[in-house]
């Protein structure tokens, strides 16, 4: 690519990991807060990508994430409209923002060259005003070609003291862009007023823009063993692969630090962009009722419930009929296996409540009753001492992995469709009302080789039902944990 050709890219980089804590029991570690659907019935991990395309000008769009969530949203990007030019980048594991977007910089550097821009977004967040936004991307693309790194400001509503902040500086430009004077922590109530009545504070939308080779060059000189442990990260990698998966043992050396902390309070080239373009992290249940249209009592609903002298609430369930008497602000969430009742004022600490839940080992940190895989979902119908009872969907042409359990067998009902069965040495056809069961220790596989969805119910018997009971020894997905 040309020097002029390279200086006019702009790759938009999505950031899609996380648990969303203050998000339980609809977001948790196996479906986390970028897949939660939204009142419109669509994720904030396709609106983000929706977003991306609309600013890209057909240049690819990279999302950085796990091989755990990279299925579930391949799969919801392709049932988008219209096509796109999507690259993955796989973690291992979580390493914060830094590393990931050091070598997302990388990827684009030698694609692209290390005067193509790239647009850092994470995937969990909500934007309103969309042609707003197109224009904030392009004053701030505009600034990073002047080897500016470059973050976007929100102009604060409200004293709000669960974001950080950014004081602007020296004004560059006649469209909103100025220098950063400095960033802040997340202040108290008080300073948070502070800061809404001086007019010189936005808050830190934890968005960027920078030329990839501006923002490698910060980290060798601000982050160096950062950028040592991904240099050594992409040079380990094969970049031939689709997706591209970067290797444990090498990841596992990167720092675990945030991009804030590790270049962007330190540079003296920052720049922030004022923009005004309807931005939320949703980051609480407060934030989610707020989408919603309220009755004439304050109260906002998603799914069945009826309401009996309550005000200011936010009901959101499921199958599940709920019932509110004589109760006020509260926030009521019924996922099926696990019910939230929390304050309105207090939503910030559900993430005590998982915190909790981790203590306990238990599984509603990770799992809901549905679980998607690769392969399709199951969703758990009883979960007893003595059984487990689950129905499968398999999607067509998917194939589970060769395995055998430890601790439970497994008898399987197909209810629709057909699957191809290994069990030990045997291989055989299951139609509808068929079924075959699969002994403790014995080596087996599931296969769709149909063009619908194969359902099946599955019993396990046993002393022990985790999925951790797993030992795995073929998968088309690369999955051998």
């Amino acid at each position: 690519m040309s020097e002029t050709g390279a200086t006019q890219t702009l790759i938009p980089v999505i950031l899609s990991g996380g648990a969303g804590t203050r998000l339980w029991p609809v977001s948790r570690r196996a479906h986390p807060k970028p897949f939660m659907e939204l009142v419109d019935g669509e994720t904030l991990a396709e609106k983000t990508l929706l977003r991306a395309r609309a600013v890209a000008g057909g240049a690819p769009v990279i999302t950085v994430t796990s091989r755990d969530y990279f299925f579930y949203t391949r799969d919801l990007y392709a049932g988008l409209p219209g096509t796109g030019n999507e690259k993955f980048l796989l973690e291992p594991m979580g390493r914060n923002t830094a590393p990931a977007i050091a070598l997302a910089a990388m990827s684009v550097r030698d694609s692209a060259g290390e005067k193509a821009s790239m647009l850092v977004m994470p995937a969990d967040h909500l934007i309103a005003d969309l042609e707003a936004f197109a224009e904030s991307v392009k004053e701030a693309t505009r600034l990073s070609q002047q080897g500016l790194l470059v973050t976007f400001g929100i102009f604060p509503t409200h004293a709000e003291t669960g974001y950080g902040y950014i004081r602007k500086g020296e004004a560059i430009t006649d469209k909103g862009g100025y220098r950063v004077a400095e960033f802040v922590e997340k202040p108290d109530k008080a300073t948070a007023r502070k800061y809404l009545d001086s007019g010189e504070y936005y808050w830190n939308s934890g968005m960027f823009c920078f030329q990839a080779g501006t923002f490698l060059d910060s980290l060798k000189r601000f982050a160096p063993d950062v950028y040592k442990a991904a240099r050594r990260v992409w040079a380990a990698t094969d970049k031939t692969s689709s997706p591209i998966e970067f290797p444990a043992d090498p990841f596992a050396e990167c720092p675990s630090i945030s991009i804030d902390y590790a270049v962007m309070e330190r540079a003296d080239n920052t720049a922030v962009v004022a923009s005004n373009f309807g931005w939320s992290d949703i980051g609480s249940w407060k934030a989610i009722s707020e989408l919603y249209e309220s009755d004439e009592s304050g109260n906002s609903i998603r799914g069945k419930a009826v309401m009996v002298g309550s005000k200011g609430c936010f009901v959101q369930g499921g199958e599940r009929l709920v019932a509110a008497v004589g109760v006020k602000d509260l926030i009521i969430v019924d996922t099926g296996d696990a019910v939230l009742v929390a304050d309105r004022n207090q939503a910030q600490d559900v993430k005590e409540v998982v915190s909790q839940l981790a203590d306990l080992k238990h599984e509603a940190v990770s799992f809901h009753k549905t679980v998607h895989r690769p392969w399709g979902s199951f969703t758990i119908l009883e979960d007893a001492d003595d059984c487990k009872v689950k129905r499968l969907v398999v999607k067509p042409g998917q194939v589970l992995s060769l395995q055998k359990h430890r601790r439970r067998a497994e008898h399987w009902t197909v209810v629709r469709g057909t699957v191809k069965v290994r069990r030990g040495d045997d291989e055989f056809l299951l139609e509808s009302n068929q079924s075959t069961y699969i002994p403790v220790e014995t080596l087996h596989r599931l296969e769709n080789p149909g063009a619908e969805d194969a359902h099946l119910i599955e019993v396990q018997t046993g002393d022990y039902f985790g999925e951790d009971d797993i030992e795995r020894f073929e998968d088309i997905y690369g999955r051998m944990r």
